[in-house]
């Protein structure tokens, strides 16, 4: 393991890299003994970490996770906080492997000089050039190279990670993307990728702008024993666009999300100045042209208009929002923490991530452009990614995405413009693609309003699909994924069958979709006002790692890997009812209170709680039965489980102290060899009924 590295033998694939060096070689002893070989390629930004794991427990296997977002980090899988969540190190040194980071070819939110905006430099040529490197370096380690490589990633990694499969043949044998999305080319394209799901997140920007406070009856009325009525009380407008969100995909059971500032916003922030600047002529259009909302309809935007010079009073670093008691307010945490969590990423608490205004007046603030007029940063263009008491936490493109509001100082102007945004909140009808999901802003196969083009999304994101690759794929998706939402995920399967036909994507695909997940853990979704996010949400890094162990016999082995059956109709993904007709890998869970869905009680009279819960054929035993009756999350009572049972119906009382509305929860984990003490492949799904004590 210790032994000096020959990199001068290592012959390039893809010459537009120089020669690869290594700037640093050092051993590790946690979370078992390991050799961290970092570098890259000479002329380029293109940057490497290398975990080479002790000879006992390397199974001939290379695991190269891909980063999500925009990617720009070769250590964030390795260690520190995006590690702890998605397996990291440790799951690749389980499962017998290497591990492989790229940074994808750049370096943070900005393109490589030399690069341009190639997107397949991004998408998988730096990528696939390190795996290779690595190889050589395995070779020299272990003594023969890797027998097969697995590419996997979430979200953006998962934008990227069927890339490296389609183009990388010789290097990866098996893919895991998961919670990700994006349009179909033929293979060999250079395209950028034309995402409509920004697109659609200007929708879901526009509900939230039209609901304000009464997204709590649509909250209400779609959780469990709610009306399921979500327009109820609702004006014609507001049902309107609802309605449109619902089609195009966004998950009924998940409207919390719609009111959160969470990570969506980033996908304004960040690409905003490059939509202005590629679809100037619809942000010209929207305000002046018929056809268009902002022209002929003005009253549903005019009083959140915003344009305005305003100065700034302060400026506020990731460090300052954190621990700073003034911001310690849970509301305003809660727009704060996407851009803490930024800068944890990248390392750099004291970057300047927020700066308090004075004199912006009224308007809708989210999505805001923040255009520094004066000062040492005049001319950077940053936009808002939330607002609390005048304090606008920021992000932008590129360069500006890297500095935030460094050089920003007290006194200096900017210019508040919403314009561009309020435009934005309805994009959606005015770039559809030809996906059947956008159907209903045709009639006769013609758009209902003037049209422009589907955006391109950043160079960083990569090339579209095509589905045509040497190995296996298993593509997993969220039900209340408000990030990608449920449509997305099929579009993978749609490519594979394009390019391989059906028979080939029998041979080589299969998809699983995990009920009750969001985009990203419970930990990191914003807790409801009386429900945890561990209280509707379940954890779901078990399934996937559970599926990159089953992706592995499937891929070394030919044993068959279980797919979910399901249906999709009306913008929705349809679940069976039962377990053997469901398929997959995840228990399928049901409770009832006193019988009921919902039921009405009084303080102190006990309740009979009910859960049926059944593994599906093959996918192992139920480990663990638990209770959360407060919406704390917490689950303090615990069933006896043996782990032998795939199915238990379980009952249990309880009597609520205190008037409120309550749902009780119960949440099942199995698990494919019933180890009842397993920490990892746990695999959750969960339940509730309403209670309303009186």
């Amino acid at each position: 393991m210790g032994g000096a590295l020959d990199l001068a033998s290592y012959a390039l694939t893809d010459s537009y890299f120089g020669a690869p060096y290594i700037d640093r070689d050092e051993h590790r002893s946690e979370p078992r003994s390991h050799r961290v070989v970092h570098g890259g390629f000479a002329g380029t930004d293109t940057r490497f970490n290398f975990y080479f794991q002790s000879e006992e427990g390397y199974r001939s296997r290379m695991f190269q996770p891909m980063e999500g977002g925009h990617a720009g980090h070769e250590n964030i899988f390795g260690e520190g906080p995006v590690a702890k969540i998605s397996g990291g190190l440790e799951m690749a040194f389980r499962l017998g492997g290497y591990m492989v980071e790229s940074n994808c070819g750049h370096i943070g939110d900005d393109i490589d000089p030399r690069g341009g905006e190639d997107p397949t430099l991004y998408g998988f040529r730096a990528a696939i050039e390190s795996a290779r490197l690595s190889r050589h370096l395995a070779e020299q380690i272990y003594g023969a190279p890797p027998a097969n490589g697995y590419v996997y990633g979430g979200s953006g990694g998962g934008r990227r990670s069927p890339g490296c499969l389609e183009y990388g043949a010789g290097v990866y044998t098996g893919a895991l993307p998961y919670h990700s999305g994006g349009n179909i080319e033929p293979w060999g394209t250079t395209s950028r990728v034309r995402s409509e799901q920004p697109v659609h997140f200007g929708l879901m920007f526009n509900v939230q702008r039209l609901l304000g406070d009464r997204i709590g009856s649509v909250i209400d009325a779609m959780a469990p024993g709610g009306s399921g009525d979500p327009c109820a009380g609702l004006n014609v407008h507001q049902r309107e666009e609802l309605t449109n969100l619902y089609r195009l995909g966004f998950p009924r059971g998940d409207e919390f999300m719609i009111s959160q500032p969470f990570g969506q916003i980033w996908l304004w922030t960040s690409i905003a100045d490059m939509l202005l600047e590629d679809d100037a002529d619809y942000f010209r259009a929207f305000w002046s042209e018929p056809g268009y909302l902002g022209h002929d309809e003005p009253q549903f935007v005019e009083n959140d208009v915003i344009d305005v010079e305003a100065t700034v009073a302060r400026v506020l670093t990731a460090r300052d929002l954190q621990e700073n008691t003034e911001f310690a307010d849970p509301a305003l945490q809660a727009l704060a923490y996407p851009s803490i969590f930024i800068a944890m990423l990248n390392q750099t608490m004291d970057l300047p991530m927020a700066i308090q205004l004075e004199g912006v007046g009224s308007g809708y603030r989210r999505g805001a452009g923040v255009y520094v007029q004066t000062g040492e940063a005049a001319g950077r263009r940053l936009y808002a990614m939330g607002e609390s008491n005048d304090i606008f936490f920021l992000d932008g493109r590129g360069e500006a995405n890297l500095l935030r509001a460094t050089g920003v100082k007290a006194g200096d102007k900017v210019r508040v413009d919403n314009r561009p945004f309020l435009a934005f909140c309805y994009y959606y009808r005015h770039h559809i693609s030809d996906d059947p999901i956008c159907d209903f802003l045709r009639i006769d196969g013609k758009p209902i309003y003037p049209q422009h083009a589907v955006p391109l999304a950043s160079p960083l994101m990569g090339v579209p699909y095509c589905g045509q690759y040497e190995g296996k794929l298993m593509w997993i998706h969220a039900t209340h994924d408000s990030s990608l939402w449920p449509p997305q995920g099929l579009t993978y399967k749609r490519a594979v069958e394009q390019a391989q036909g059906l028979e080939g994507a029998q041979e080589n695909f299969r998809i699983r979709w995990t009920e009750n997940a969001e985009h990203t853990p419970p930990m990191m979704v914003p807790m409801q006002p009386n429900r945890s996010a561990a209280n509707w949400l379940i954890t779901f890094q078990g399934l996937v790692e559970q599926s990159l162990k089953d992706l592995i016999d499937w891929v070394e082995q030919g044993i068959d890997p279980a797919s979910t059956q399901f249906t999709f109709s009306d913008g929705k993904i349809n679940l069976p009812k039962s377990a053997g007709e469901r398929g997959g890998i995840q228990p399928v869970i049901a409770v009832t209170a006193n019988g009921a869905a919902r039921i009405e009680t009084a303080v102190g009279e006990k309740i009979t709680l009910e859960v049926i819960a059944e593994v599906p054929p093959g996918a192992g035993t139920i480990i663990a039965l638990e209770w959360d009756f407060d919406g704390k999350g917490t689950y303090p009572v615990k069933e006896e489980v043996t782990g032998t049972d795939a199915r238990m119906r379980s009952m249990v009382t309880h009597a609520f102290d205190t008037a409120g509305t309550y749902f009780p929860t119960a949440r099942v984990t199995s698990h494919r060899d019933g180890d009842c003490a397993a920490v990892t492949r746990r695999i959750e799904n969960l339940a509730a009924a309403r209670v309303i004590v009186s």
